[in-house]
């Protein structure tokens, strides 16, 4: 496709017809800041974050919603663009509750980072008290409504990423709020709890029940794995602090899930540190259990397959896997039990 050029604080650039300005930006290692803006969905420009200033234009301009053209000048830093950034942080922060002592996405809220990087150390606007009531009413997620700030990314998220299309903008002017269809609770509505909104807010207004109060971002340290619930193979952060894990969120530029993650890959990590989890092999003697070595335990295994494959044939033995492995675990169970075994018997926990 032809490229087009533009000159981005007073370099010249090339970029592709219909690009947005923030994507020429970004790709040119140009810092806009953004609350509202998730990647791969419809740009709103509702949080006038990412303003900037084009030569000719009457107004500053959401870059993340403006489409970039040939011939633009355009500046992200002039003194226009920068008191209108500091201003529209100050009107979120007067929007709400933002509290940053007692808020649980203080050290990794996208609001409090700007509110630094603008030098924002009062705000001058009166602060709004229309509060609507904290929704703690399911076991996943925490709505404080108190700390939203309308940016829409719970919205897109839901809408346009999982296709969930369980909750949107509802009421009007100062009334104005996220709600479900009939502005029911998150446990009586559409929601299926993925999380993808808790991901996705900027925020503290959507966080996570169970990791409330168990350790700030700073605190934690992040470790990648696969999610162990299906063969999918999603990526996932372990949030991990004194070797407890205390959230989990999907890992956004990486394959296949690209930060998606279902309710139980996000919310059901209580398993790995149940004290009733099994950590030795166990076998029965005389009817009753007792911890036995890996070696211990094989070997009775084998020993009882040989025995019912004498006794009664190969397909008197059958197997039956688990999603929780890898594939390519799986594919060496059903080889062991055609080949090594001899028979067809062989099943899937996942398609039960």
């Amino acid at each position: 496709m032809a490229k087009a050029e533009l000159t981005l604080n007073g370099k010249k650039v090339s970029f592709t017809p219909g690009q947005t300005i923030l994507e020429v930006c970004q790709q040119n290692g140009v810092e806009v800041p953004t609350l509202c803006h998730l990647a791969g969905t419809t740009p709103t420009g509702a949080c006038r974050m990412c303003l900037v200033e084009v030569k000719g234009a009457r107004t500053l301009v959401a870059s993340c919603a403006m489409p970039a053209g040939d011939g633009q000048v355009i500046e992200t830093e002039s003194e226009k663009v920068l008191i209108a950034r500091k201003l529209n942080v100050e009107l979120l922060l007067a929007s709400g509750h933002h509290n940053c002592l007692t808020c649980e996405a203080n050290g990794d809220c996208k609001l409090q980072a700007l509110a630094y990087q603008y030098g924002v150390e009062s705000v001058r606007f009166e602060k709004s008290d229309r509060y609507y009531p904290t929704e703690d009413d399911n076991p996943f997620i925490v709505r404080d409504f108190s700390r939203c700030i309308l940016c829409g990314r719970c919205v897109q998220a839901c809408n346009e990423v999982q296709v969930n299309r369980a909750i949107g903008f509802g009421y009007r002017g100062t009334e104005a709020k996220i709600v479900t269809a009939g502005d029911q609770p998150y446990i009586n509505s559409d929601c299926v709890f993925c999380g993808e909104c808790v991901q996705a807010c900027p925020v503290g207004a959507l966080t996570e029940k169970k990791a409330r109060g168990k350790g700030r971002s700073w605190e934690t340290r992040k470790i990648r794995t696969t999610c162990p619930y299906c063969g999918v193979g999603c990526q996932m952060w372990l949030h991990v602090k004194d070797n407890q894990v205390v959230k989990v969120t999907g890992v956004e530029d990486a394959a296949p899930n690209y930060g998606r993650l279902c309710v139980k890959g996000r919310f059901g990590y209580d398993f790995v540190q149940s004290p009733e989890r099994l950590t030795t092999p166990l076998i029965k003697v005389r009817g009753k259990f007792k911890q036995a070595t890996w070696d211990e335990a094989l070997d009775l295994v084998a020993a009882k397959i040989k025995a019912a494959r004498k006794e009664k044939g190969a397909n008197a033995v059958a197997g039956l896997t688990s999603a929780r492995v890898t594939n390519e675990d799986n594919y060496l169970f059903q080889k062991l039990m055609r080949v090594g075994v001899g028979t067809n018997n062989v099943d899937h926990c996942a398609r039960l």
